[in-house]
Parts: structure tokens; sequence; C-alpha cells
């Protein structure tokens, strides 16, 4: 079957329901017939702005008409969509533009603190639709001078999301037309998307999960509901004035509205569909969603980036009484979708019911923007020389990729009861609300000052049930300024609550530091 792109899902959705609502977003809403007309317009304009067709473009936008119609419209040239990160330090989105090699960067008033920053160090052409510029998107003229749509390869890059990386830069993570199109075809028909649906859009851009919200919406010819920051905490009021079917989002807003006494039983009516992921779905979080949604199917869904937003999505039973118990009070995040391939594997890399879950198959992305960085993130199955089953040869990165390498996903997981458990990391990455985070790129940045000997980054769970991120460091006594401008290049969802001084940092008897005595300490 040939490879549907990104805007394929859209355009046939517009040709087949041209007046249907396809987007609503503040104060606009546009049928899909509008909303591609202001696609053709927007593209006409990148393309006037970069002075021929970019290769790939930056969205420096946030929850905006402009937002959508831009991503739509970077697809439709058949480019590179790389979202840029508002709540961002500009020096980050600096670093992401150029290594992610933008030819062009659309802005518009929610481009954030940095915007002014941004735009000085860019070195690529800007798209400006700030003030009243973007108010044509929403009545375009006739032009003669939209491009023809872009035809790219099924192993072109549709989009890239830069993840936290040890190194203490941005780490890019490529997803192929192939990728997100074997997504979409098992999404939508799972969730029971299409016409009359009305899914939620909480994620910002530059997270995977919008790309589900934005195109399993409008492959299916639903209505795409832009949350803004204040609605996606207070689930409730937005679902009842959205009349959503479909929701979706990290499980911490669940725990935000349980503490707002914003989620009372029989609350969501109109949902059909619950969809988590992103971090742990616990049992008590779920019960307090399926008695809101007494209507609506739960999911726990998880996945990867680099396996293209979601491999697994458990389906909580409606009876609480068939739930299953799980080792680690937290929900199922169920088996990888039929068409992959997976294994777990222990420590010696031999498929085992407990290890790291390693995933292959027409989801997998083809390797990171830096091929550096594919060093020991694959695994390749081989006959061990000994006698007994096979075992994993890790990638060293000196060999091509293959399709036949498994992406390790650094998770650990075990098989109870037929479904797979998520038990945490088997790294020092973390996830803090769904953010994918990589502890040693803090711990870098904090060891940059000179007075500064050592540093540990912790996840310690606060009062609120909630995790946030705490560090230890060794050395002088280091000002609370000057600490907090260590880390002011990174996100703030990156940046630790609070700080403390140790004469040393304890180890374990293997002579590591002892990251879990210290969690007990902070957390006490």
């Amino acid at each position: 079957m040939t490879t549907r792109t990104l805007y394929d899902w859209f355009r046939a959705s517009a040709e087949a329901r041209p007046g249907a609502p396809a987007l609503e977003v503040l104060d606009v809403t546009l049928t899909y017939a509008e909303l591609r007309s202001a696609a053709e317009w927007m593209s006409a304009r990148m393309v006037e702005a970069a002075g021929g067709r970019p290769a790939a473009v930056g969205l420096l936008t946030s929850r905006t008409a402009v937002s959508y119609v831009a991503y739509l419209a970077v697809q439709r040239l058949g480019a590179t969509a790389v979202p840029l990160n508002p709540a961002a330090p500009a020096s980050r989105n600096l670093d992401i533009t150029a290594e992610g090699g933008l030819g062009l960067t659309v802005f518009d008033d929610t481009a954030g603190e940095g915007a002014a920053e941004y735009r000085h160090g860019a070195g690529v052409p800007l798209l400006d639709m700030t003030g009243e510029r973007w108010r044509p998107l929403l009545s375009p003229g006739p032009s003669d001078d939209v491009p023809d749509q872009g035809r790219p390869p099924a192993t072109g890059t549709a989009y890239i999301i830069f993840t936290s990386g040890t190194t203490g830069r941005p780490k890019g993570v490529p997803t192929t037309y192939a990728c997100v199109d074997a997504f979409l075809t098992e999404a939508v028909a799972r969730y029971e998307l299409g016409p009359g649906c009305r899914v939620s859009q909480n994620f910002e851009m530059s997270f995977d999960g919008s790309v589900s919200e934005m195109f399993s919406t409008w492959g299916s010819g639903s209505t795409l509901c832009v949350a803004q920051h204040g609605d996606v905490f207070t689930p409730v009021r937005f679902v009842n004035t959205k009349r959503l079917t479909h929701w979706m989002s990290v499980p911490s807003v669940i725990s935000f509205a349980k503490r707002l006494r914003a989620l009372s039983p029989g609350s969501m009516p109109t949902l059909r569909r619950g969809l988590f992921g992103g971090e742990r779905l616990g049992f008590e979080q779920a019960e307090a969603w399926c008695a809101a949604a007494p209507n609506a199917v739960m999911h726990n869904c998880y996945g990867p980036t680099e396996t293209t937003i979601v491999v697994t999505g458990y389906e909580v039973p409606r009876e609480r009484a068939d739930w299953p118990q799980t080792s680690n009070r937290s929900l199922p995040i169920g088996l990888p979708h039929p068409r992959l391939d997976w294994l777990l594997l222990d420590e010696e890399l031999r498929p085992a019911d407990d290890g790291e879950l390693c995933v292959r198959g027409p989801q997998r992305f083809p390797g990171y923007l830096d091929p550096g960085e594919n060093a020991g993130r694959f695994v390749l199955m081989a006959p061990d020389p000994d006698p007994g089953p096979e075992r994993g040869h890790v990638h060293d990165g000196r060999e091509p990729l293959t399709p036949e390498h498994y992406y390790r996903t650094g998770d650990r997981c075990r098989l109870e009861g037929g479904e797979l458990v998520h038990l945490g990391r088997m790294d020092a990455q973390v996830k803090i609300r769904g953010h994918r985070i990589e502890l040693g790129e803090i711990e870098s940045a904090l060891r940059c000052h000179p007075s500064i000997d050592d540093a540990i980054v912790l996840v310690v769970p606060a009062a609120d049930g909630e995790d946030e991120l705490r560090a230890v460091y060794t050395g002088e006594e280091v000002a609370a300024d000057e600490v907090a401008e260590l880390v002011a290049s990174l996100p703030r969802y990156m940046r630790p609550r609070s700080y403390h001084r140790r004469e040393s940092i304890p180890l374990t008897t293997v002579g590591k530091a002892d990251r879990r005595r210290l969690t007990d300490e902070l957390a006490a």
C-alpha cells in the first residue's frame, strides 16, 4: 500500500467532508475546506519568505490558528516540521535551529519571552505572523502562487522532535512518513475516530503526542478542539464546553484536577475515550477518571518518540473488579501493536519475561539526526557462540542500521498476566509530566560552576504524589541565583525544584552514587 503523508491524511478528509468543522482554537473555527485553503495560502507565504521550498521549517508558536495552519502548510510542501518550544530559552531553540537545518522559522505573538533573542540569532529567514499579519489565512483570496503539493518519499522526514540528551545538547529524533502512516493506520481504527468525534489538543507541538492529536483527528474527519494552558488542568469544564468525545493527555492532569476538586463522578458524560500516556498511570488516577467519565473507555498508552508516539495501549476494563493486580500498582501498558516485533532483554541481552523493552517494525525511527547518538541504542539478535538461545549484540555505530535492529527503549517492563507492566527506566532518563529528561544533562549544567565538585539530580515524590526534580551537590556553597543561572538555558520542566549541598555523595557498595538513599532522605 502506498505510504500516505500527513497531508494526504488531512486532504482525504477535506475532500470527503469540506463543510465539516476541522479546527476550533480560541475564537477561530475553520471547516476542512477553510483549513485547506488557509494551509495553501500559508505554504505560498513560506516559499516566498524562504526564497524557495524550505527543506525544514521551525514553528515558534503555541496553540493559535497560525500553529495548526503552519504545521499543515509545512506538510503540504513536503518539508520537515521542527516544533520549537516558546517556553524554552532562546539558546535552546537556536541550537535546534542549527541542528535541524532549518530553512525558515514561523513565529507569532506566542513565540515566548526569548522571541527577540531568537530572531536576532536565528540566521534563517523568518515568517512574521505577529499582530494582524495572520488574519488573511481566515479568508485568503484567490492566488496563482500556491505551490503544488510536495511528494516526498516514504523514507523522507515528516517531523523532528528534539528530546533531552546526555551530552547537554538537544537530541533530534526524525520520524519518517512511513513511520507515522503506520501509527495513524493503527490509532484511527483502535480508538474509533471518525466524523462527529471531537478531540482534545492538549500537548505542545514540541511533544510528539501533538501529532497524534492533530492527525488522528484530521485523518478521520473529526474536529480538533485546542485547549489553552489553563484548560488542560480543568478537564471537566473544557470537555463539557467543547462536548468532547476523545481526551488525550498525561496522567498528571488527573491529579491536578483532583486537587482542585474538579473531577466529580459523572461530570464528563460526553466522553467516549480517554487516552493517557507519557508517565505512570496509577490505580487511584484511573479510578477517579473512570468515575468522572462513566461512558468512556480508558486507555493507558506507551511509546518513546523513537517508536512514533504510541506502540502499546492497554484498554482498562470497565468493571473495577476486573482490573489486574500489578506489582507496582500501576495499570499495565498492554502489548505492542500487532505489526511490531518486540522483546524483553535481561542484563545479558537474552530474551526474558522481565527486562528492557526493545522494539522494531514499521514505527521504529531510522536513527538519530546525529548518527553518533545511535551507538548503544540499538540491538541485533543473533545466535550465541555458546550453546543456548540467541542474544542481543549492541550496535556500536560503525555499521549501518537495518530494519532487523531493535530500538532499545531504556524502559524496564515485566510480563504480568499476559500484559506488559512498566517498571521504570533502566538508566538516568526519567519522565516528568510527560517530558523525557536525561538527568545527566542537568547534572552537566550544574557541574559547570567552578565551586561545584559533583552534582546528582534526583526524582523525588512530592507531598501531592507528583514527581519533582531535586539536586544534590558537593563543593562550596553556591548562591541560589548562581545555581539558577546554571540551568537557565534548560526548559523549565528540567530545572530542579530545590538544591541541597552535601559534604559528600553517599556511595553504594560498588562505588556508585547511592541515588536511592539520597532520594529517601529528601522525601522524608
